[in-house]
């Protein structure tokens, strides 16, 4: 694989979703970690949670691996 990334975990949307592409493909709408994983495994790229998070081949846009959606109200 090459070092740069291949996976994009594009900002949150208003439900919290956040899409997902590999080489510029959507591969769904991610709820959680676990929603990146599975779509990546359907995808061919084997991955666990902690890897999705660290991995130089995944660039979260838009917040980091721990935020899915808009802050609370206050």
């Amino acid at each position: 694989m090459s070092e740069h990334p291949v996976v994009l975990v594009h900002p949150p949307r208003g439900d919290g979703g956040r899409r997902v592409t590999v080489h510029g493909e959507a591969i769904g709408t991610a709820m959680n970690l676990v929603d990146v994983v599975e779509f990546l495994r359907r995808a061919g790229l084997e991955f666990d949670e902690n890897e999705v998070v660290v991995s130089p081949l995944i660039e979260w846009r838009g917040g980091s691996p721990s935020y899915w959606g808009p802050e609370p109200r206050r």
